[in-house]
């Protein structure tokens, strides 16, 4: 007698722990483990799933698949850049009103040959407040050979009592060409809430096709232990944003060059380039106590790049 097959699992491989879960959180974060009393994880709406492949067509760079679960979703990519018409600009949303406790969301978005593409989000991550457990957030991001990437999301703010792992992996074939930012805020500062996050761990990892690492970056943020970091981190400022770029297209001292000189004149923030290990690339870092400063910092740096390794200017990019 044959023993009868497993039904498949609910929802397929993408909504199974083994996919959404990380094979690791930080201590930091990590401490705070424990099971909602409303919602638990995994339960309907507590997992946001969104996995995106881009390939390069006769139109240009198209969504040839796409899987969403909410609270993740996107617009259908958009094509306003009249220099660049094969450009894909993509907008990533989400239904809820920000993460909450015990919340599992995951984005893999893969770019196949040639493909060129713009990411974003539609508006600030707000990180609530929590009581129980924590939240993780993952992004993998697969550039294959001759793709051209951004992904510029907006700002995460984090909340009072918010407990988050944010985790970035770039994964980048030689000759692609990933230029990738994240910026935190550490609390609603126009209501004079800063630093009253429980724990923020954020690790980004750029790795080559075949498993390679290229960089790690890694931010522990635990004000309630008094550990904001030094210089290298936040040194007591309330905005932090990151800015990294890896190409073939140009030299990694190029690169540092020219952001130096384009950041050089930046009023109200103070930020430090250098080269990625292994000459793959480069990276700024810039701190601020405002969003303001630290954002146009950023797009000052992203435009200068976007012009050195295209040959052309960035659009004005829509967000309404």
């Amino acid at each position: 007698m044959t023993e009868p097959e497993e039904a498949p699992a609910y929802g397929g491989r993408r909504l199974q722990p083994a996919h959404y879960e990380p094979d690791h959180v930080p201590v930091e974060v990590a401490r705070y483990a424990g099971v909602p009393d409303m919602l638990p994880t995994g339960s309907p709406g507590k997992v946001g799933i969104l996995d995106l492949r881009f390939a390069r067509t006769g139109n240009g760079t198209e969504l040839v698949a796409h899987y969403q679960k909410s609270p993740l979703q996107i617009m259908r990519p958009l094509y306003y850049d009249p220099l660049r018409q094969d450009m894909a600009y993509v907008y990533l949303m989400s239904t809820g009103a920000g993460i909450l406790q015990g919340d599992r969301l995951r984005t893999d978005l893969a770019f196949g040959p040639g493909t060129s593409a713009y990411v974003t989000t539609t508006a600030y991550t707000r990180v609530l407040r929590m009581e129980q457990d924590y939240a993780v957030a993952q992004v993998f991001i697969d550039a294959a050979e001759h793709a051209y990437v951004e992904y510029l999301p907006e700002p995460v703010v984090l909340f009072l009592d918010s407990r988050l792992y944010q985790r970035t992996r770039l994964t980048v074939a030689e000759s692609a060409t990933v230029v990738a930012g994240e910026t935190l805020v550490a609390g609603r500062l126009a209501r004079g809430e800063r630093h009253r996050y429980a724990a923020l761990a954020a690790d980004l990892e750029i790795r080559r096709p075949d498993g390679a690492c290229l960089a790690v970056d890694r931010v522990r943020l635990t004000p309630t232990d008094r550990g904001t970091g030094g210089l290298a981190v936040l040194d007591d400022h309330d905005v932090l944003a990151m800015l990294y770029v890896v190409t073939p297209l140009a030299s990694a001292a190029d690169l540092a060059d020219l952001l130096h000189a384009e950041l050089a004149g930046a009023e109200d923030v103070v930020l430090g380039v250098s080269a990625l290990p292994g000459e793959v690339g480069a990276w700024v870092r810039i701190l601020g106590d405002a969003t303001a400063p630290v954002a146009h910092a950023s797009a000052l740096a992203w435009r200068a790049l976007r012009l050195r390794l295209t040959g052309r200017p960035a659009p004005v990019v829509r967000k309404s």
